[in-house]
């Protein structure tokens, strides 16, 4: 298992800021298994207007973390090297507690199929060790 820091994760996935959700990589095996970190923090630019008194990560950008935490043991096989993992579809998404300032996100994706150019992953949200989110994710791979 590999672990890797922002530098080494931006070379394999395009997302910059503001729509960048991942802090770290503290495990990857290439095409199989991702775990990564977001650090939620009121600087945040959605808590501005999500919601004003009660902010809230929200959902659709806990998912959009879990797919830029998919993509990464799909790019880091040499076949897609140089290439983009672009989010094919979503099916099974559960949220299950809010997301909020100071919560550690916890991503991890599980690669379950990979054919040709494209693959399936489950992918799993937690913070504190109890399950916030999870959706499985289908990844088409292109340049």
């Amino acid at each position: 298992m590999t672990s890797m820091n922002i530098a080494e994760i931006q070379e394999l996935i395009p997302n910059r800021y503001p729509i960048y959700y991942i802090d770290k990589v503290t495990e990857m095996i290439p095409g199989e298994h991702v775990t990564a970190v977001k650090n939620v923090t009121i600087n945040e630019e959605f808590f501005q207007g999500h919601f004003p008194g009660d902010p809230v990560m929200p959902g659709v950008l806990i998912v959009e973390s879990l797919a830029q935490a998919g993509s990464i043991p799909l790019l880091k096989l040499d076949r897609f090297k140089s290439q983009t993992a672009y989010l094919g579809g979503l099916n099974k998404v559960k949220f299950r507690k809010k997301v909020q300032p100071g919560d550690v996100l916890e991503l991890k994706v599980d690669i379950v199929k990979l054919k040709d150019y494209a693959g399936i992953g489950k992918g799993v949200a937690y913070v504190d060790g109890k399950k916030v989110c999870e959706a499985e994710l289908t990844f088409i791979i292109g340049r």
